[in-house]
């Protein structure tokens, strides 16, 4: 039997989970404007990389009082830096449940060796227990898990009054998801994730209660340059004012800006988060009515809306299904990139964010559901 393709295409087959899509106005010609040739240190090139920072203030809404500097190696980077910088002034709570926050973990007891460490963990498709936090300690935690679709639903669980600094790695959350400043002390994310900018640089965002921490505590440890936040018990408050601790791209900055400037014209945060939930509620309404597929996030509440991650609810599937349906749906050029994380269990992993269009997701499901047959079919044959 000769399966009937669906007449619809998405018209951006790009439904990577990191870079992800670029905006729906997106050209390279956006970029003619780019600082190229010139010195970041120059004053042109500084008053773009703070625009970068004031833009990032505008749309992610960020308190005044917190610092939003530009830092090397994408999120990765961002929070090494941070938990370099900031732990082993007290003992710390490393929560995990997905591949990024175990490599957090991995940092903290393998890399730093901290005495002080309590792991607090779930599998892929749940949430650790949160009840089980210590804010007197300090926290490290992810806000959306993007390799296991699993975000905190709010910043309840985190203590006002805490006496411990939270650091959280909100890459994947960041311009998608109500992120509580009050309760965040440190906030890391790359520019690849929702907004759809390039890779390589990572955005730091401190508290006054973090930086008060950089002030009076010094690691045991070395840092080397690309970590160092201060200079002799002083803050080098340079880096929050565009002056990047290394070379930047400056034609990665500008893309940044463009992205920064789009989010801002069509609503801002508000309107990249309605974007995002859109996205998210197509794959959810798809799964509702489809018997083949599940959230891997078992609850409802937890479910992300931009790396919605799924597996096969058939028990008589193949592991191999998965990656059968995208490198099938990645040769008739439909999506790219869908298949799960390497350490994720065998799934698919689709990117929801404010950059993808609706009208895309709507036409993918009815690709998926295409898949799934042809690789059954072919299945069976053999």
């Amino acid at each position: 039997m000769t399966l009937t393709k669906p007449a619809v295409r998405p018209a951006n087959p790009n439904f990577s989970s990191g870079p992800c899509a670029k905006p729906p106005v997106w050209a390279l010609q956006n970029l003619e404007n780019a600082v190229l040739g010139r010195s970041h240190r120059s004053a042109l090139g500084k008053s773009r990389l703070q625009s970068a920072i004031d833009l990032t203030r505008d749309v992610l809404q960020v308190p005044e009082d917190h610092l939003i500097g530009i830092v090397p190696a994408s999120d990765t980077g961002a929070v090494e830096l941070a938990m370099w910088n900031l732990l082993g002034e007290r003992g710390v709570d490393l929560l995990a449940w997905e591949s990024f926050g175990k490599g957090w973990i991995t940092d903290a007891v393998k890399q730093l060796k901290l005495p002080d460490t309590r792991l607090i963990e779930a599998g892929y498709g749940e949430l650790p227990d949160l009840s089980a936090v210590d804010c007197n300690r300090d926290v490290v935690f992810t806000w959306n898990g993007t390799t296991s679709g699993v975000r905190v639903p709010d910043a309840g669980w985190i203590a006002a009054d805490r006496a411990g600094l939270t650091i959280c790695d909100a890459t994947s959350a960041a311009f998608a998801q109500d992120l509580d400043f009050t309760k965040l002390d440190v906030v890391t994310y790359s520019w690849q994730k929702v907004l759809g900018g390039e890779a390589a640089h990572g955005m730091l965002i401190l508290s006054p209660r973090a930086v008060e921490r950089l002030k009076t505590y010094s690691p045991p440890w070395p840092l080397p340059k690309i970590f160092r936040l201060t200079k002799a018990g002083e803050l080098i408050d340079g880096i929050f004012r565009g002056e990047t601790i290394n070379t930047p791209s400056m034609l990665c900055v500008e893309d940044y800006i463009k992205t920064l400037e789009w989010a801002r014209n069509i609503g801002g945060l508000s309107a990249l988060t309605a974007r995002a939930e859109a996205n998210a509620k197509v794959i959810d309404a798809w799964v509702e009515r489809t018997g083949w597929i599940d959230n891997l996030a078992i609850d409802p509440a937890t479910r992300t809306n931009t790396s919605v991650c799924l597996r096969l609810a058939d028990p008589g599937a193949s592991a191999d299904t998965p990656k059968a349906m995208a490198s099938l749906l990645d040769a008739e050029g439909v999506a790219y990139d869908i298949g799960a994380y390497r350490d994720a269990p065998p799934g698919l992993r689709i990117w929801c964010g404010a950059t993808v269009e609706t009208t895309d997701v709507a036409a993918l499901v009815l690709w998926l559901d295409w898949a799934y047959a042809a690789v059954s079919q072919s299945a069976d044959a053999a």
